[in-house]
């Protein structure tokens, strides 16, 4: 009963250390932190990707971004993320899962080649929502609200709130 009990205990305390060492040291929690890690670092998942990807999505290409991006690629499973004609994530933007960030179609002429187009950039404090997608060449200003399942065709300028397929601003 005894030997219960000190189990029991040392568990308890086992996960309040987990819980603060997570707050302080670990922008995710700790087991999505291992499974992102052994996919990546282990198995060789988007381990082109300096930073952690979740485990169920796709990143790779030529990708920058700013403070705080890394955190949503992280968490925000089931996403793809294509950057072969580059994309440009500012700081502090945010999204959510499912997403698609597509910058390159395949060639008309040979479907093994992509189009040469424009980055996709993003500026800063933005929020894309569950699956959203953003397509090659378009531009975001700051402040940006995509909502779920909008589909981003062209530009848009700061402060702006797009919704639907193809997307719209519906703020001014």
């Amino acid at each position: 009963m005894t030997e219960f009990k000190s189990t029991k205990k040392k568990s308890e305390f086992s996960k309040k250390v987990t819980k603060i060492v997570n707050r302080i040291t670990y922008p995710i929690p700790m087991n999505l932190w291992v499974i992102n890690f052994i996919f990546q670092r282990v198995l060789g998942q988007n381990s082109d990707i300096p930073w952690m990807v979740h485990f169920t999505s796709t990143v790779f290409g030529n990708i920058s971004i700013g403070r705080n991006v890394e955190r949503s690629f992280a968490l925000s499973g089931s996403c793809y993320i294509q950057g072969l004609n580059g994309i440009e994530i500012d700081d502090d933007t945010i999204f959510a899962p499912g997403i698609r960030i597509i910058s390159a179609n395949h060639s008309k002429t040979n479907l093994h080649k992509w189009e040469k187009e424009g980055s996709i950039i993003i500026g800063k404090n933005c929020w894309l929502g569950a699956n959203a997608i953003i397509l090659p060449g378009v531009r975001l200003g700051n402040n940006v609200i995509v909502g779920a399942g909008a589909v981003v065709t062209h530009d848009f300028p700061s402060n702006s709130i797009i919704v639907g397929n193809p997307g719209r601003k519906i703020n001014s």
